[in-house]
């Protein structure tokens, strides 16, 4: 089963109200009008696109350890997804499936990183959870998320209704503002310039990592060749 069709069959199931999520319409009509106005504000087509150049990075990992852009670029293409968080169901099933896609990037020639707000113990948690085996990068306060033009900020009805689910943003990424980065996928080349982009307002909606494989022999083609 590809990635989006199990993201919709989770879908289904969730705004269906199936157990174990019983989920009251109102919250999924809440839902639906945030994501209705995040597309309709036009932020995904100002986010980063292909042929930009990408910003250097160097974020920490689950460990601590710094983990720089610059160097993982050096060794050929890098992949970079930007996700919500570990409370978000379809960003680990994106992550599991990123996992899987692991191997064809590294036959490739290029790396893998994921990149979220969240703290280390919860980039530890998605690890853990989703058996990972390529780094999760903590992004304080979404400043990389910005310079790629993905951190937004939630609106005040919607605050109100994490709130009301538990769903405290500020403790998930020990940061008092409540914004998150739109759901992203990038293949940066070795030059730093932007081969693939994919920029997904509505969350429920990610690209097939296999799309990314194209994009990544594209980007050493063209560097071999400048």
């Amino acid at each position: 089963m590809s990635l989006q069709a199990k993201l919709d069959a989770f879908k289904a199931d969730f705004e269906a109200g199936k157990p174990p999520y019983r989920v009251p319409p109102a919250v999924i009509e809440t839902m639906h009008r945030a994501t209705a106005e995040l597309v309709a504000s036009g932020a995904a087509q100002r986010a980063l696109k292909a042929g930009d150049t990408a910003p250097v990075f160097s974020l920490p990992d689950a460990e601590g350890r710094l983990v720089s852009s610059t160097e993982l670029l050096k060794k050929g293409p890098l992949v970079v997804s930007f996700y919500r968080g570990v409370w978000c169901p379809y960003c680990n099933m994106e992550l599991q499936a990123l996992q899987a896609a692991l191997g064809a990037y590294q036959d490739a020639g290029a790396s893998l990183v994921a990149i979220s707000p969240q703290t280390a113990p919860n980039s530890r948690k998605s690890m853990r959870e989703n058996a990972l085996a390529f780094p999760i990068l903590s992004d304080a306060h979404g400043d990389v998320a910005a310079a790629f033009g993905l951190r937004f900020e939630l609106p005040p009805y919607l605050v109100d209704l994490y709130k009301q689910l538990k769903n405290d943003l500020p403790a998930f990424n020990a940061d008092p503002s409540w914004t998150l980065p739109m759901p992203a996928r990038y293949v940066i080349a070795s030059d730093g310039v932007i081969a693939y982009a994919e920029i997904n307002p509505d969350y429920t909606h990610r690209p097939e990592p296999e799309e990314l494989l194209p994009a990544i022999r594209s980007a050493l083609r063209r560097v071999a060749e400048d």
